[in-house]
C-alpha cells in the first residue's frame, strides 16, 4: 500500500521531471568567467509554459537569477536558489515597406542572431556583432558597440511577470532606455523575464562607419563601399584583437561602464590630460573610455594573483586560470578606488555580482 509521504516525494519528483530541475549543479559551463561555484538548482526553459509552471510551482517567491549565457555575470559564491536558464529558440520576421520586423526568441546567442539578419540582409544590428550573450539580455542591457545601441532598432518585447504569473508586452517607450540601462535593471529588476524581443531593422542598409576603428581597418581590406557583413565582419576583427576568447581566457568583456560625464567635469580633465579619449553624448554630457583610464593606472596586463587584466583591453578583467569570483572582485574594487583617486570618477561594473 502506498503511503501518503511516498506519494507526496512521487508528486515532487514528477514535478521535477516535468520542470527539469538539476540539483547541486555546477556553474562552471554557465558562465563566461568560468567560475566554479555551485547552485542548489538548475532550470532550463525551452518555452512560456514552463515559466507558468515555474509560478505555478511557487518557485518564484524563492530566490531565483535569471542566466542567459553568463556572459555578464561573475559568481562570488555558491548560489542559494533556482539559477532559471532560458534556452528557448526560433526566429520570425515580418516584412513591412522598407523595414522588416525581426522576432527571436530569448535564449538564442546575439552574434548567431547578428549574422541570421545579416545573411537575410535585414540592416541595423552589424555593428554589434561578436558581442557575447543572448537575445534575451539584449534589452536588460541596451547593449551597443561602436556606434550603435540596441535602443536604436528595439521594437518590443514579451516578458512573463514573476510576481502576477502573466505575460506583458513592453514598447519601445516603456523601457526608459538610456546608456547601458533600461527599466529592467532599475524598477523592475528581476520581476520580468524577457522570452523574445522584436527589432525593427531595414532593408536599405545605413552603413555606420565613424566610431572606433572601423574606417581604419575598411582602408586597410581596401573596402571603399561597405557591406552590412563588411562592417560585422571589421567589427568581429577589432573585438577579437582586443578581447580573449572566454573558451581559452575566461571574462565577461568589459567589466566596467564608460562614465558619462558632466561638460564641466570633462572641461576639468582636458585641463590636466589633453588627449583623454572622449565622445560626445546628449544633454552636454561626455563619455569617457573607462579602458584609457585604468591604463593610465597601470592595469593594463596586470596579475593580480589567479585574477588579473588583459593585455589588449583594460576594461577587461580575466580569469587566468582558476580565479575565484571573490578575487576577481577585489581586482574591480582596487581599479575602482585608482582611478577615483587620479581621475576623481567612479567607474560602475558592468557585469551582475552574485
Amino acid at each position: 500500500m502506498l503511503k501518503i509521504a511516498d506519494f507526496f516525494e512521487f508528486l515532487k519528483i514528477k514535478v521535477n521531471m516535468e520542470l527539469n530541475i538539476q540539483s547541486n549543479i555546477s556553474l562552471k559551463p554557465f558562465n563566461t568567467f568560468g567560475i566554479e561555484e555551485k547552485t542548489n538548482f538548475l532550470i532550463e526553459v525551452n518555452d512560456n509554459e514552463t515559466l507558468t509552471e515555474i509560478f505555478k510551482q511557487g518557485i518564484f517567491k524563492e530566490n531565483f537569477f535569471v542566466l542567459g549565457a553568463g556572459s555578464n555575470v561573475l559568481f562570488t559564491k555558491p548560489f542559494e536558489g533556482y539559477i532559471i536558464r532560458m534556452a528557448s529558440k526560433g526566429i520570425q520576421s515580418k516584412i513591412e515597406s522598407d523595414h522588416v520586423y525581426v522576432t527571436a526568441k530569448a535564449g538564442e546567442v546575439w552574434n548567431d542572431f547578428v549574422w541570421y539578419c545579416i545573411e537575410h540582409n535585414y540592416a541595423g544590428i552589424e555593428n554589434m556583432a561578436l558581442i557575447p550573450g543572448t537575445v534575451g539580455a539584449s534589452p536588460v542591457q541596451n547593449i551597443g558597440a561602436y556606434g550603435t545601441e540596441l535602443m536604436y532598432v528595439f521594437h518590443e518585447c514579451e516578458a512573463f511577470d514573476t510576481t502576477l504569473g502573466t505575460f506583458k508586452t513592453f514598447k519601445k517607450e516603456d523601457c526608459n532606455f538610456s546608456y547601458r540601462d533600461s527599466i529592467f535593471k532599475t524598477e523592475h529588476k528581476g520581476r520580468f523575464i524577457i522570452t523574445e524581443v522584436t527589432y525593427k531593422l531595414s532593408l536599405t542598409p545605413n552603413i555606420n562607419t565613424s566610431y572606433g576603428a572601423i574606417e581604419t581597418e575598411l582602408i586597410k581590406e581596401n573596402i571603399a563601399h561597405p557591406t552590412i557583413a563588411d562592417i560585422a565582419t571589421v567589427v568581429s576583427k577589432i573585438r577579437v584583437e582586443k578581447l580573449p576568447d572566454p573558451s581559452t581566457v575566461g571574462n565577461a568583456g568589459s567589466f566596467f561602464k564608460n562614465p558619462v560625464i558632466s561638460v564641466d567635469n570633462f572641461e576639468r580633465l582636458t585641463a590636466l590630460y589633453p588627449t583623454i579619449p572622449h565622445y560626445p553624448m546628449p544633454d552636454q554630457q561626455t563619455k569617457l573610455a573607462a579602458g584609457w583610464l585604468i591604463e593610465q593606472c597601470g592595469w593594463k596586463g596586470k596579475e593580480y594573483g589567479q585574477a588579473g587584466v588583459w593585455k589588449n583591453q583594460a576594461l577587461v578583467l580575466i580569469n587566468r586560470q582558476n580565479a575565484s569570483g571573490q578575487e576577481i572582485y577585489d581586482l574591480s574594487v582596487r581599479i575602482i578606488k585608482d582611478v577615483q583617486d587620479k581621475f576623481g570618477i567612479i567607474l560602475e561594473r558592468e557585469v551582475n555580482l552574485l
